[in-house]
This record gives C-alpha cells, sequence and structure tokens, in this order.
C-alpha cells in the first residue's frame, strides 16, 4: 500500500444479503469512486448481528488499559478492531436501512462498540471531543414509508449524530426513501445524487 492509497470502510447493515437497496446503492457508489485509483478496502457486514454491549464489556472499557486483564482485553477485541478500521479510514460508506423509523440492531451494536471515550472521543471542559476527525462519511438511506429527513426519520438524524460525536461532521446522506409509494423514482433520485456527490 502506498501513502498515497485511499482507504475506504465500508459497513453494511441490512439483514438482506442479496436484494437489498443500501447494498446496492452503495456498491454503485464504491464502484465509480474506487475506479482507476489505488484504493484500500475495508468492509463490515452487520448482517449477523453484532455482540452486544453487557456488564463485563463496560466493566472492561472503563478499566485503564494498563489495568486490564487478559480477559478483560479480549472482551474487548471486536471493539478495538472494529475501530481500527475506523481510524484508518479515509471514507466511510454506511448502508442505513430505516427499519421501524431507526437503525437495524446490528448497526446500533456497531455504534455501542465503536464509540468509546477516550479512543473515539473524548471528555474535556467544553464537552465532548470526537478523536476521528479529517474524514468524509457517506450514509446510503433505504425506506419503505419514512421520508429521510423528516421529524419521524430517527435513522438518518440518529447516524449523523453519533458519526459527529466521534469527530466525523463531513457527512452527505443518499436517499432512497419512500420506496413503497414509488421504487423507480426514489431509486432514479438516489442514484442522482451519487453522480452529484461524486462530481463534488
Amino acid at each position: 500500500m502506498t501513502k498515497n492509497t485511499q482507504t475506504i470502510l465500508r459497513v453494511d447493515a441490512s439483514v438482506r444479503t442479496g436484494d437489498s437497496v443500501t447494498r446496492d446503492l452503495t456498491t454503485r457508489f464504491i464502484d465509480s469512486l474506487t475506479l482507476g485509483t489505488e484504493t484500500a478496502l475495508l468492509r463490515h457486514d452487520l448482517a449477523s448481528g453484532l455482540p452486544l454491549i453487557d456488564e463485563a464489556w463496560t466493566s472492561a472499557n472503563f478499566t485503564p488499559e494498563e489495568d486490564r486483564t487478559d480477559t478483560q482485553k479480549q472482551i474487548l477485541e471486536q471493539s478495538d478492531a472494529l475501530i481500527a478500521d475506523l481510524q484508518a479510514a479515509d471514507i466511510i460508506a454506511i448502508g442505513v436501512p430505516v427499519y421501524n423509523f431507526s437503525i437495524p440492531a446490528g448497526l446500533k451494536a456497531w455504534v455501542d462498540l465503536i464509540a468509546r471515550a477516550r479512543v473515539t472521543f473524548r471528555y474535556t471542559e467544553n464537552g465532548p471531543e470526537g478523536l476521528l476527525t479529517g474524514k468524509k462519511a457517506y450514509l446510503f438511506v433505504a425506506s419503505g414509508g419514512t421520508p429521510v429527513g423528516s421529524e419521524i426519520d430517527f435513522a438518518t438524524s440518529y447516524m449523523k449524530h453519533m458519526l459527529a460525536f466521534v469527530g466525523i461532521t463531513d457527512v452527505t446522506v443518499i436517499a432512497a426513501d419512500q420506496m413503497a409509494m414509488d421504487a423507480d423514482a426514489s431509486l432514479a433520485r438516489a442514484k442522482s445524487q451519487i453522480s452529484e456527490a461524486l462530481a463534488a
């Protein structure tokens, strides 16, 4: 890998591994973005879910690193790996299907595992400060009936907030929303948004 290689982290959250709008849009974007360029692609597919944080995880996380037992270090291994890929990425592309007005459980688990004090954010006298700065994120959002950006769209606003919380404030939303109303028109709008994002 050369110094100028661009690193892209792809996160798929749809439980559909085949016929998925968010997966298709994310693939379309990444294929166009990487055409003719030198790119390293990291990928996390959350279709099978991730372990939920529990008391043992929380205890390990809040134990100072130098005091952690081997068991605690093992408990945090997956979180460490997910964070390492985020830290390495220049661009983050996340597929965000809207399930019941919010994000899939697997994506919420991913957020819980990467949002760690002293690692991806820290508390200062001026409030929390994100540590994953200098990155660009794209959210590929699809919904059946929820208008993206509306007051009932808790998925997009949540993801933008959490990304900003860890320092990723440059976020572009590509929306194929209200697919149940007019799927063809919705997909056409999303593809147009991808073209605009690539041209920016």
